[in-house]
Protein backbone atom coordinates (compact mmCIF):
# COMPACT_ATOMS: atom_id res chain seq x y z
CA UNK A 1 0.00 0.00 0.00
CA UNK A 2 1.13 3.09 -0.93
CA UNK A 3 0.85 6.39 1.24
CA UNK A 4 0.94 9.47 0.01
CA UNK A 5 1.60 12.64 1.56
CA UNK A 6 -0.81 15.81 0.54
CA UNK A 7 1.13 19.07 0.71
CA UNK A 8 -1.10 21.81 2.18
CA UNK A 9 -1.61 24.73 -0.29
CA UNK A 10 -0.50 28.27 1.24
CA UNK A 11 -2.80 30.53 -0.37
CA UNK A 12 -1.12 33.41 1.00
CA UNK A 13 2.44 32.77 -0.99
CA UNK A 14 0.28 32.54 -3.96
CA UNK A 15 -1.76 35.78 -3.13
CA UNK A 16 1.76 37.54 -2.36
CA UNK A 17 2.76 36.76 -5.63
CA UNK A 18 -0.55 38.13 -7.33
CA UNK A 19 -0.31 41.47 -5.38
CA UNK A 20 3.54 42.14 -5.85
CA UNK A 21 3.11 41.58 -9.13
CA UNK A 22 0.27 43.81 -9.51
CA UNK A 23 2.48 46.63 -7.47
CA UNK A 24 5.44 46.37 -9.97
CA UNK A 25 3.21 46.98 -12.50
CA UNK A 26 1.92 50.07 -11.25
CA UNK A 27 5.03 51.86 -10.17
CA UNK A 28 6.49 50.73 -13.56
CA UNK A 29 3.55 52.02 -15.71
CA UNK A 30 3.72 55.15 -13.42
CA UNK A 31 7.53 55.65 -13.82
CA UNK A 32 7.68 55.39 -17.69
CA UNK A 33 4.12 57.70 -17.82
CA UNK A 34 6.34 60.26 -15.61
CA UNK A 35 9.36 60.22 -17.62
CA UNK A 36 7.99 59.73 -20.95
CA UNK A 37 4.91 61.07 -20.93
CA UNK A 38 2.34 63.89 -19.28
CA UNK A 39 1.80 62.02 -15.55
CA UNK A 40 3.11 65.19 -13.26
CA UNK A 41 5.25 64.49 -10.30
CA UNK A 42 2.76 64.40 -7.44
CA UNK A 43 0.62 62.11 -8.97
CA UNK A 44 3.51 60.10 -9.54
CA UNK A 45 4.24 60.17 -6.17
CA UNK A 46 1.23 58.88 -5.01
CA UNK A 47 0.92 55.76 -6.98
CA UNK A 48 4.45 55.00 -6.36
CA UNK A 49 3.57 55.05 -2.13
CA UNK A 50 0.07 53.14 -3.38
CA UNK A 51 3.03 50.51 -5.08
CA UNK A 52 5.19 50.52 -2.14
CA UNK A 53 1.99 49.33 0.55
CA UNK A 54 0.57 46.68 -1.94
CA UNK A 55 4.43 45.49 -2.28
CA UNK A 56 4.82 45.76 1.47
CA UNK A 57 1.46 43.99 1.36
CA UNK A 58 3.13 41.09 -0.96
CA UNK A 59 6.51 40.65 1.52
CA UNK A 60 4.45 40.45 4.22
CA UNK A 61 2.12 37.11 2.67
CA UNK A 62 5.21 36.18 1.12
CA UNK A 63 6.49 35.63 4.66
CA UNK A 64 4.07 33.92 6.18
CA UNK A 65 4.22 31.39 2.58
CA UNK A 66 7.71 30.85 3.58
CA UNK A 67 7.07 30.17 7.05
CA UNK A 68 4.64 27.62 6.10
CA UNK A 69 6.92 26.02 4.05
CA UNK A 70 9.29 25.94 6.35
CA UNK A 71 7.09 24.51 9.04
CA UNK A 72 4.86 22.04 7.16
CA UNK A 73 6.36 22.06 3.51
CA UNK A 74 2.96 23.98 2.09
CA UNK A 75 2.94 24.38 -1.70
CA UNK A 76 4.16 27.92 -2.59
CA UNK A 77 8.16 28.54 -1.85
CA UNK A 78 8.54 29.37 -5.73
CA UNK A 79 5.36 32.15 -4.98
CA UNK A 80 7.15 33.53 -2.16
CA UNK A 81 10.43 34.04 -3.89
CA UNK A 82 8.86 35.57 -6.74
CA UNK A 83 6.69 38.11 -4.90
CA UNK A 84 10.02 38.89 -2.84
CA UNK A 85 10.94 40.29 -6.09
CA UNK A 86 8.15 42.13 -7.55
CA UNK A 87 8.20 43.96 -4.36
CA UNK A 88 11.84 44.94 -4.62
CA UNK A 89 11.21 47.08 -7.09
CA UNK A 90 8.98 49.93 -5.75
CA UNK A 91 10.34 49.17 -2.05
CA UNK A 92 13.63 49.86 -2.93
CA UNK A 93 12.90 53.06 -4.92
CA UNK A 94 10.57 53.87 -2.06
CA UNK A 95 13.56 53.12 0.64
CA UNK A 96 16.40 55.35 -1.10
CA UNK A 97 14.53 58.12 -0.82
CA UNK A 98 13.16 57.46 2.28
CA UNK A 99 16.79 57.42 3.56
CA UNK A 100 17.66 60.24 1.48
CA UNK A 101 14.36 62.58 3.09
CA UNK A 102 16.02 61.44 6.55
CA UNK A 103 20.22 62.45 5.67
CA UNK A 104 19.40 65.76 3.74
CA UNK A 105 18.12 68.93 4.96
CA UNK A 106 15.05 70.00 4.04
CA UNK A 107 15.91 71.63 0.48
CA UNK A 108 14.57 72.53 -2.39
CA UNK A 109 16.73 74.91 -3.41
CA UNK A 110 20.58 75.22 -3.70
CA UNK A 111 22.92 78.18 -4.48
CA UNK A 112 26.44 78.67 -4.80
CA UNK A 113 25.82 81.97 -4.00
CA UNK A 114 24.05 82.29 -0.34
CA UNK A 115 24.30 85.84 0.14
CA UNK A 116 22.88 86.80 -3.40
CA UNK A 117 21.38 83.96 -5.07
CA UNK A 118 21.59 84.89 -8.90
CA UNK A 119 18.21 85.95 -9.84
CA UNK A 120 15.73 84.19 -11.91
CA UNK A 121 14.82 85.55 -15.48
CA UNK A 122 11.79 83.78 -15.50
CA UNK A 123 9.97 82.77 -12.57
CA UNK A 124 9.29 79.06 -12.16
CA UNK A 125 6.07 77.83 -12.64
CA UNK A 126 5.20 75.38 -9.62
CA UNK A 127 1.97 74.52 -9.10
CA UNK A 128 0.08 73.57 -5.71
CA UNK A 129 -0.61 70.00 -5.19
CA UNK A 130 -0.58 67.59 -2.22
CA UNK A 131 3.80 67.97 -2.15
CA UNK A 132 3.05 71.42 -0.13
CA UNK A 133 6.47 73.79 -0.38
CA UNK A 134 7.03 77.07 1.41
CA UNK A 135 6.93 80.11 -0.63
CA UNK A 136 10.75 81.74 -0.44
CA UNK A 137 13.78 80.49 0.45
CA UNK A 138 15.03 81.36 4.56
CA UNK A 139 18.06 82.77 5.63
CA UNK A 140 17.86 79.88 7.71
CA UNK A 141 17.45 77.65 4.60
CA UNK A 142 20.56 79.11 3.22
CA UNK A 143 22.65 78.28 6.74
CA UNK A 144 21.35 74.77 6.58
CA UNK A 145 22.70 74.43 2.78
CA UNK A 146 25.82 75.57 4.01
CA UNK A 147 26.32 73.28 6.85
CA UNK A 148 25.75 70.43 4.71
CA UNK A 149 27.20 71.19 1.16
CA UNK A 150 30.13 73.11 2.76
CA UNK A 151 32.34 72.56 -0.87
CA UNK A 152 29.30 73.97 -2.72
CA UNK A 153 30.41 77.35 -4.34
CA UNK A 154 30.92 79.45 -7.05
CA UNK A 155 33.98 79.11 -9.37
CA UNK A 156 36.55 81.70 -10.38
CA UNK A 157 38.60 81.03 -13.90
CA UNK A 158 41.27 82.43 -15.19
CA UNK A 159 40.08 83.14 -18.84
CA UNK A 160 37.96 85.80 -20.47
CA UNK A 161 33.87 85.71 -20.21
CA UNK A 162 33.55 84.77 -23.81
CA UNK A 163 35.61 81.55 -23.46
CA UNK A 164 34.41 80.52 -20.41
CA UNK A 165 30.86 80.81 -21.62
CA UNK A 166 31.84 78.46 -24.65
CA UNK A 167 32.81 75.97 -21.83
CA UNK A 168 29.22 76.75 -20.21
CA UNK A 169 27.84 75.75 -23.52
CA UNK A 170 29.62 72.57 -23.88
CA UNK A 171 28.78 71.36 -20.05
CA UNK A 172 24.91 72.65 -20.61
CA UNK A 173 24.92 70.45 -23.69
CA UNK A 174 26.35 67.32 -21.92
CA UNK A 175 24.41 67.30 -18.72
CA UNK A 176 21.24 67.62 -20.83
CA UNK A 177 19.84 71.18 -19.68
CA UNK A 178 16.78 72.61 -21.85
CA UNK A 179 17.53 76.19 -22.15
CA UNK A 180 14.54 78.40 -21.75
CA UNK A 181 15.80 82.03 -21.71
CA UNK A 182 19.05 84.08 -21.54
CA UNK A 183 20.35 87.71 -20.40
CA UNK A 184 23.21 89.24 -21.50
CA UNK A 185 24.40 86.43 -23.96
CA UNK A 186 25.69 89.39 -26.15
CA UNK A 187 28.49 90.05 -23.00
CA UNK A 188 30.27 87.10 -24.06
CA UNK A 189 31.10 87.54 -28.17
CA UNK A 190 34.66 86.89 -28.50
CA UNK A 191 36.71 90.37 -29.44
CA UNK A 192 38.05 89.59 -32.52
CA UNK A 193 41.36 91.94 -31.77
CA UNK A 194 42.28 89.71 -28.98
CA UNK A 195 41.81 86.91 -30.54
CA UNK A 196 44.25 87.71 -33.22
CA UNK A 197 47.80 86.40 -33.24
CA UNK A 198 50.35 89.68 -33.32
CA UNK A 199 53.25 87.67 -35.53
CA UNK A 200 55.61 89.50 -32.76
CA UNK A 201 54.21 87.89 -29.72
CA UNK A 202 55.69 84.32 -30.34
CA UNK A 203 55.04 81.45 -28.73
CA UNK A 204 53.46 83.35 -26.35
CA UNK A 205 50.10 84.14 -27.93
CA UNK A 206 49.60 80.12 -28.22
CA UNK A 207 50.11 79.71 -24.48
CA UNK A 208 46.43 81.18 -23.83
CA UNK A 209 45.64 81.88 -20.17
CA UNK A 210 45.18 78.91 -17.66
CA UNK A 211 41.58 77.79 -17.36
CA UNK A 212 41.74 76.36 -13.88
CA UNK A 213 39.44 76.84 -10.66
CA UNK A 214 40.86 79.52 -8.17
CA UNK A 215 39.73 79.24 -4.47
CA UNK A 216 39.68 83.24 -4.12
CA UNK A 217 37.28 85.36 -2.15
CA UNK A 218 33.71 86.20 -4.50
CA UNK A 219 33.57 89.26 -5.78
CA UNK A 220 31.59 92.10 -4.72
CA UNK A 221 28.01 92.01 -5.67
CA UNK A 222 27.17 95.17 -7.27
CA UNK A 223 23.69 96.15 -8.94
CA UNK A 224 23.62 98.17 -11.83
CA UNK A 225 20.16 96.94 -13.74
CA UNK A 226 18.07 97.28 -10.50
CA UNK A 227 17.58 93.62 -9.74
CA UNK A 228 19.56 92.46 -6.77
CA UNK A 229 22.34 90.11 -7.36
CA UNK A 230 22.35 90.80 -11.52
CA UNK A 231 24.57 93.54 -13.11
CA UNK A 232 23.66 94.44 -16.93
CA UNK A 233 27.35 92.96 -17.77
CA UNK A 234 26.39 89.70 -16.59
CA UNK A 235 25.81 86.48 -18.69
CA UNK A 236 22.58 84.24 -17.50
CA UNK A 237 21.18 81.29 -18.82
CA UNK A 238 18.12 79.65 -17.43
CA UNK A 239 17.16 76.20 -18.47
CA UNK A 240 15.13 72.80 -17.16
CA UNK A 241 17.16 69.85 -16.23
CA UNK A 242 15.39 66.66 -15.66
CA UNK A 243 17.28 63.69 -13.66
CA UNK A 244 18.21 60.46 -15.91
CA UNK A 245 15.65 57.52 -14.70
CA UNK A 246 12.94 58.65 -12.54
CA UNK A 247 12.68 62.52 -14.73
CA UNK A 248 12.20 64.69 -11.69
CA UNK A 249 12.39 68.63 -12.74
CA UNK A 250 14.90 71.10 -11.66
CA UNK A 251 15.21 74.48 -12.75
CA UNK A 252 18.84 75.52 -13.85
CA UNK A 253 20.56 78.64 -13.87
CA UNK A 254 24.03 80.06 -14.89
CA UNK A 255 25.37 83.44 -13.78
CA UNK A 256 28.96 84.18 -15.27
CA UNK A 257 30.23 87.36 -14.21
CA UNK A 258 33.80 88.96 -15.81
CA UNK A 259 35.81 90.01 -12.80
CA UNK A 260 39.21 91.67 -13.60
CA UNK A 261 40.30 89.37 -16.35
CA UNK A 262 38.91 86.11 -14.46
CA UNK A 263 35.55 84.83 -14.51
CA UNK A 264 32.88 84.18 -11.98
CA UNK A 265 30.38 81.54 -12.24
CA UNK A 266 27.53 80.84 -9.92
CA UNK A 267 24.76 78.50 -10.09
CA UNK A 268 21.31 77.96 -8.51
CA UNK A 269 19.44 74.68 -8.44
CA UNK A 270 15.63 74.34 -7.64
CA UNK A 271 13.45 71.34 -7.29
CA UNK A 272 9.98 72.11 -9.48
CA UNK A 273 8.04 70.43 -6.90
CA UNK A 274 7.91 69.54 -3.02
CA UNK A 275 9.97 71.13 -0.18
CA UNK A 276 12.48 68.36 -0.41
CA UNK A 277 14.56 67.57 -3.21
CA UNK A 278 16.56 64.41 -1.65
CA UNK A 279 19.99 66.07 -2.38
CA UNK A 280 19.59 65.92 -6.18
CA UNK A 281 19.61 69.37 -6.39
CA UNK A 282 23.26 69.46 -4.70
CA UNK A 283 24.28 66.42 -6.77
CA UNK A 284 23.24 67.76 -9.75
CA UNK A 285 25.20 71.46 -8.64
CA UNK A 286 28.44 69.66 -7.97
CA UNK A 287 28.37 67.55 -10.87
CA UNK A 288 27.94 70.83 -13.30
CA UNK A 289 30.99 72.33 -11.96
CA UNK A 290 32.82 69.21 -12.28
CA UNK A 291 32.33 68.84 -15.72
CA UNK A 292 32.83 72.62 -15.92
CA UNK A 293 36.24 72.16 -14.63
CA UNK A 294 37.41 69.57 -17.10
CA UNK A 295 36.04 71.35 -20.05
CA UNK A 296 37.91 74.44 -19.25
CA UNK A 297 41.15 72.73 -18.22
CA UNK A 298 40.45 71.10 -21.85
CA UNK A 299 39.88 73.91 -23.97
CA UNK A 300 43.42 76.01 -22.07
CA UNK A 301 45.44 77.52 -24.76
CA UNK A 302 43.01 76.83 -27.47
Amino acid sequence: MIVRYERPYSYAAHWARRIARIAFIVFLLSLLSHRFGPLTTPHFLALALIAGGLALLGVVLATIGLTRLWQVAAIGGTASVSALFYAAVPLGFLGYGAVQYLTRPALYEVSTDTLTPPPWIRTPATAESWLGRKRAVTREDREAQVEAYPGLTGRRYEGALDRVFQGVRKVVEQTRIATTAEFGADNARADLEDLAVRPEAGGEANAGPNVIPVPTARPTQLVDDGIPGRRSSDVVLQGEWRSLVVGFRFDVLIRLREEAETTFVDLRVASRYGRHDLGMGAMFAEEFLRELDAELLGIAGD
